[in-house]
């Protein structure tokens, strides 16, 4: 019996085929080799199978308990994808890296901005307050019946220096019998509106104007303190420019009073700071009680003046601009023809009452968004000379559905 067998080339030489006693040893020798290649292919089998009943008994195994969530951003991950494969049942886990990447801000829509709570602005407001001991509030004056003129002071004025009350010297027994007081000049004023145009009696029935009521024109006003007040709220909230105030007075020995303008122009500019003012507005103050003790400017010249000349003196003290001394006139001097065009709540109730759409004007952008400067004059002019209380109006209608109202 013969095997033929392979050998190399160098091996082979010239014999092909040789006896089978003579290749028992070599197979002997190539039986060890495969034995002990079998035991390794075992040893390796048996590490694989040790290897997939350890991935088994961690797969089976609960998952531990979520890590306690942090109260700050939460970022997205990509979650791990689980699939069953294979004879043995085995679960595989198959988890993607999560990159982390900065969140895609949400885009929110600017909140529209409330209307006001009342239809004058806040710094207008300090103007018309009433002169009080801020310690021991006063009960409101009894009404004093006085000739009234829509195009004069109508607000019972101060001195600032000595207290002393400054009204017109006219007497309400030497008048016309058709000439207003300040008992009805309102109501002579809610008339005049209201033939003019039509669509101001529903606001006029559903809000009345108090500042120009018998009792508002009976409230003691100090000019200075007013003036002074409308300095204080610039760019300031309410609340903040009342602090101020307040804090202002408590700066002087006055019995909770209002300063002097004497009091206030002998003082420091470090001093005034002190209350919470800027170097700028401790400037403005300082300036205006020196145009006040120097008799620049006086109660009875505010009575007394007209309108333009009244403007033109306020104006060139230092921090009252027009829109402010247009605000004093009206709220403090209680004067019932000043209708102020630079006024955008003014002009956005112009707009909203002759029936535009203030939603879609307000995204127009410029000045004269809602209704044009010279459109203004023209409906405005028919007011006169009551045009104090159709601004008043103006501002409630900016935050009430006029159509709703007719």
């Amino acid at each position: 019996m013969v095997q033929k067998l392979r050998f190399s080339p160098n091996r082979l030489g010239k014999r092909l085929f040789i006896p089978l006693h003579q290749y028992r040893p070599r197979l002997s020798t190539y039986t060890i080799l495969n034995r002990h290649q079998i035991a390794n292919m075992a040893t390796r089998r048996s590490a694989r199978l040790s290897a997939v009943s350890a991935a088994s008994k961690s797969a089976l195994d609960p998952p531990p308990p979520p890590a306690p969530s942090s109260k700050g951003r939460k970022r997205k991950t990509t979650s791990s994808v689980s699939e069953q494969g294979g004879a043995n049942g085995a679960r595989k886990e198959n988890t993607s890296a999560a990159v982390p990447a900065t969140p895609k801000r949400r885009r929110t829509q600017k909140p529209v901005d409330p209307a006001p709570a009342t239809p004058t602005p806040s710094n207008a407001e300090l103007m018309s307050e009433p002169v009080t001991a801020h310690e021991t509030p006063k009960p409101k004056p009894a009404v004093v019946r006085r000739l009234a003129d829509p195009n004069a002071t109508n607000a019972t004025l101060l001195s600032p220096e000595t207290s002393r009350i400054v009204t017109r010297a006219v007497s309400p027994s030497k008048a016309s019998a058709d000439q207003p007081t300040t008992t009805n000049i309102l109501e002579e004023a809610y008339k005049h509106l209201i033939s003019v145009d039509e669509r101001m009696k529903p606001l006029i029935e559903k809000h009345q104007c108090s500042i120009f009521s018998a009792e508002g024109l009976s409230e003691k006003i100090d000019p200075f303190e007013s003036l002074c007040s409308g300095i204080i709220s610039q760019q300031v909230s309410g609340a903040a420019a009342k602090a101020i105030k307040q804090r202002f007075i408590n700066l002087f020995d006055n019995d909770g009073k209002f300063p002097h303008p004497s009091q206030v122009a002998t003082c420091t500019i470090e001093q005034l700071r002190t209350a919470g003012f800027s170097q700028r507005k401790a400037e403005y103050v300082k300036g205006l009680a020196e145009k006040f003790t120097s008799g620049e400017l006086s109660a009875q010249l505010l009575v007394d003046a007209p309108y333009e000349v009244v403007v033109e003196k306020l104006i060139a003290v230092r921090g009252l601009g027009l829109w402010s001394v247009e605000m004093f006139a009206c709220f403090g001097l209680k004067r019932m023809d000043v209708f102020s065009l630079g006024d955008l709540g003014v002009q956005r109730g112009m707009a909203a009452f002759v029936g535009r759409d203030v939603t879609k004007l307000k995204n127009k952008g410029g000045k004269w968004k809602y209704m044009s400067e010279n459109e203004m004059k023209e409906i405005s002019a028919k007011f006169a000379p009551y045009r104090s209380v159709f601004m008043w109006y103006m501002w409630r209608a900016a935050e009430t559905d006029v159509v709703a109202l007719e």
